[in-house]
């Protein structure tokens, strides 16, 4: 090639280098992989390993969204016919999730130990390597049953670190961590569209994926949740089961004692149902019931990631006697009542627990 073939860019077009696209994004494109490489440098040795193991979450759950909006046309509507250790009954998606998350995740030399909803015990990956120095814990397809019916369902991950050296080899020290501990947390909606949202510790950001490049696009940056919303999250049909002081606190919501009246949003998934929360505020609720003392959700994998994104973006999460990043977990699949929401409903919700 000689230098008469070399094009330079007229001074006009060498602006639009790095700049938004237009028509398309009204901001330069950030995606999840640049943006956890950037996270990434906030710590100190940094070896990229980070970054390779959420690049195993985000390379399943695409895979994932794929089967979820075909799931009609294929053979992948509803029941497996087996009952997880839960005692529920598996969809078809739940076994595939999981075995997607459980496929890619295992590829990935830093995680020793893979503990999901649908599994009796952990997986051991790369439990005895020196390289491992991760756990992930994961629901793999939160509120799947509604799969069926066209509504919004969901992924959630926990990563923890490995413990010190005197418990390294100790199974259930890798995950039986409080919420406290947590690296990083974050969830994946597939709904109208398909956003991933995370926290590292450092605020919670939210990446919308574009099937046009088959990436996640950075579309909600350092997300607040609002001090106060204007709906509250609950299945209500249970109200007369739920102890006194949350059922007070409902009354409180729905005449206006907060100074505006609550409007009742229920999804029944609770990812699609705390996504709301988090971006418009207000209160989701999954309390303990005279059937279910101990409630109903998974601590470590639904119950921790949600709390500690809550916190992150301004809000907060307690079980009804303590916050929910505080408990000390002593089973892998620990249930939990859950409270999680804004400033003000948060804070109307400890007055009603304080006055019995």
């Amino acid at each position: 090639m000689n230098h008469a073939d070399i094009v330079v860019a007229e001074p006009e077009t060498r602006k639009s280098f790095g700049q938004p696209l237009a028509g398309i994004y009204d901001r330069p494109i950030m995606t999840v992989e640049q943006h956890i490489l950037q996270e990434q440098r906030r710590f100190p040795g940094a070896s990229g390993e980070f970054s390779w193991l959420l690049s195993g979450i985000t390379l399943a759950t695409q895979l994932i969204q794929a089967q979820v909006r075909r799931a009609g046309l294929g053979d992948l509507l509803g029941s497996h016919g087996r009952t997880n250790v839960q005692g529920e009954t598996q969809q078809k998606l739940d076994v595939y999730a999981n075995e997607v998350l459980l496929h890619c995740l295992s590829l990935r030399d830093s995680i020793g130990l893979l503990a999901s909803e649908e599994n009796e015990h952990p997986v051991v990956v790369n439990f005895r390597s020196p390289h491992a120095n991760y756990a992930v814990v994961f629901d793999p397809l939160d509120g799947s049953s509604n799969i069926d019916i066209g509504v919004s369902v969901g992924t959630t991950f926990s990563i923890l670190r490995r413990p010190a050296e005197e418990d390294s080899l100790d199974v259930e020290k890798w995950v039986l961590q409080p919420g406290s501990r947590q690296l990083a947390a974050g969830y994946v909606v597939y709904g109208s569209s398909t956003i991933l949202v995370y926290t590292a510790g450092n605020g919670v950001h939210g990446f919308t994926l574009d099937p046009a490049v088959g990436a996640y696009v950075l579309s909600h940056e350092n997300i607040r949740m609002p001090a106060q919303g204007k709906y509250y999250s609950v299945n209500e049909a249970y109200a007369e089961r739920f102890p006194p002081p949350y059922q007070e606190y409902l009354r409180r919501l729905r005449t206006g004692m907060l100074g505006r009246p609550y409007a009742s949003r229920y999804v029944g998934s609770m990812v699609a149902d705390f996504h709301r929360t988090l971006l418009k505020g207000g209160v989701f609720l999954y309390p303990p019931t005279t059937d279910s003392a101990d409630g109903k959700l998974r601590l470590l994998y639904e119950a921790n990631p949600v709390a500690f994104l809550a916190e992150q973006a301004g809000g907060s999460a307690t079980d009804g006697r303590q916050r929910i990043l505080d408990v000390q977990p002593d089973a892998i699949h620990q249930r939990t009542p859950l409270v999680v929401g804004s400033t003000v409903e948060m804070a109307e919700f400890e007055r009603c627990l304080r006055d019995g």
